[in-house]
């Protein structure tokens, strides 16, 4: 997999006193922030494909949003968005398969149709595995979120060929990076509860996945994830 891995120069968050960027000036510009799991995948996938030069990261600040954001860019009002062809559009799911197929760089999904199928069922099932999670952080994490690690070293069992979901890096990795990175932090930190004990595919995954330069540079800071979450959900 061809990464660059020279450390991009990340740009300055722009909040509520920042000038807008020019809409639709031809310049393709992935809005983002730089905590946001969503927007995160997005960033992954334009960093492994070697998009930094084509795709221009703009971070906005959630705390303090530009309200331009909303008004001019995104009626949602939520990170990620992509603005590309005279549009914008959203949802990180479709974004990582939108900036897959639009731009150039290594494929994110095989050409094997079993590997398909099965890139497209995890994916589905993504939404579930982060809802289960973050309602453990209320309740019982071995009784909730265990069999919710338990479905990903059993998904990492399929294919043979190499340590990620289908064997090889692809969408369905970066669909759950995001959230197993913090997910590992905040458990360990704040239940003690560590996600790769039993569970060496995982473990072994988490390690792989630490390799890959486009992901590695978009990774938080472990102490910011743990005192987000425990204002969210522990408050």
């Amino acid at each position: 997999m061809a990464t660059s891995s020279v450390q991009e120069v990340l740009p300055p968050s722009l909040d509520s006193t920042s000038e807008p960027p020019t809409l639709f000036d031809g310049t393709i510009r992935l809005y983002i922030n730089y905590q946001c799991p969503f927007a995160q995948r997005v960033w992954i996938t334009r960093n492994v494909k070697g998009l930094q030069d084509k795709i221009k990261l703009v971070p906005i600040d959630l705390q303090n949003r530009p309200a331009w954001y909303k008004e001019k860019i995104y009626p949602q009002n939520k990170v990620p968005s992509l603005e590309h062809d005279n549009k914008v559009i959203g949802e990180s799911l479709d974004l990582i398969n939108y900036v897959d197929s639009n731009f150039e760089g290594p494929s994110l999904l095989p050409d094997d149709p079993e590997k398909q199928k099965y890139a497209e069922e995890l994916i589905t099932y993504s939404d579930t595995f982060l809802k289960e999670v973050y309602t453990s952080f209320k309740g019982d994490v071995e009784k909730q979120a265990g069999p919710q690690f338990d479905y990903l070293e059993k998904a990492l069992d399929k294919f043979d060929d190499g340590p990620f979901f289908l064997g090889q890096f692809s969408q369905v990795d970066i669909a759950y990076a995001p959230f197993v990175e913090r997910f590992q932090i905040f458990l360990q930190e704040v239940f003690k509860y560590d996600i790769t004990s039993g569970r060496p595919k995982l473990a072994k995954w988490i390690e792989e996945m630490n390799k890959v330069d486009g992901y590695k540079q978009t990774k938080v800071d472990p102490q910011k994830v743990v005192d987000l979450y425990k204002s969210r959900f522990l408050a």
